[in-house]
């Protein structure tokens, strides 16, 4: 099966690393579904660059927290595309606080979207993506760093890394991969939000490259493992950070 019959959905792929993702796949031949929660704009503008260069996307709004709604994602890119075969598990929230000083609404809605949102995805492609597929579950480096005000958003992190090496064993006997690819600082919206200009240049310092990663750097690690060249990396996490951890 080339590339261009394969059909890929990304979570989360309006915007940032997702959308960087979703135009990478598709110039590599993927059709692509990008699923986004509440910027449609903004999806359908990714669809539209796609389109212009000659791919194939479709934009779908679904809360990845509600399991149905998933399930409906899967229902509507198999009817349009004819099946499945890549799952780039991108949707996810950021909020930071200390440990004290994160309320349950802060720590319910990370593990709504990060972790449950994650797992509701993992499950529906299992029973859905054809042989030979691929999953990616985006990850973070603060899994590695372990930077204060991070602890809510890095243990839903750390826990999609160990869904996804149980989902790599689980999955034995179909020819599907189960990696995760885990971004360092890299310039997007959500992690520009809220952090001043000093923060940023400290944080883009801390690795041996002294720069903050990009979306299409991010893209990159993640069409390799979905690639032809991918398909002995099975149940391991690819920290892309420049060397940060």
């Amino acid at each position: 099966m080339s590339n261009q019959q394969k059909v890929a959905i990304v979570t989360g792929g309006s915007r940032g690393i997702g959308a960087a993702i979703a135009e990478r796949l598709a110039r590599d031949g993927f059709s692509v579904a990008i699923n986004f929660a509440g910027r449609s704009a903004d999806a359908d503008a990714v669809v539209q660059q796609i389109e212009q260069a000659g791919g194939r996307a479709i934009a779908l709004q679904a809360d990845v927290s509600d399991a149905a709604a998933v399930a409906r994602l899967f229902d509507t890119v198999e009817s349009t595309f004819g099946g499945v075969d890549v799952l780039i598990n991108n949707a996810g929230i950021l909020k930071l606080a200390a440990i004290a000083d994160s309320d349950d609404a802060l720590f319910d809605s990370q593990v709504a979207v990060n972790l449950k949102g994650s797992f509701n995805a993992l499950r529906e492609a299992a029973r859905r993506l054809r042989t030979g597929g691929r999953i990616v579950n985006l990850s973070t480096s603060v899994v590695g760093l372990k930077l204060e005000n991070y602890g809510v958003y890095a243990a839903t992190k750390a826990a999609v890394e160990t869904l996804t090496a149980i989902r790599s064993k689980e999955l034995r006997g179909r020819s599907i991969t189960v990696n995760a690819v885990a971004p360092g600082p890299t310039a997007t919206d959500l992690f520009l939000d809220g952090k001043s200009e000093e923060l940023v240049q400290r944080l883009a310092k801390m690795n041996p490259m002294e720069r903050l990663g990009t979306p299409d750097d991010i893209a990159s690690a993640v069409a390799f493992l979905v690639g032809a060249d991918g398909g002995w990396i099975n149940g391991q996490v690819l920290r892309a950070n420049g060397g940060m951890v």
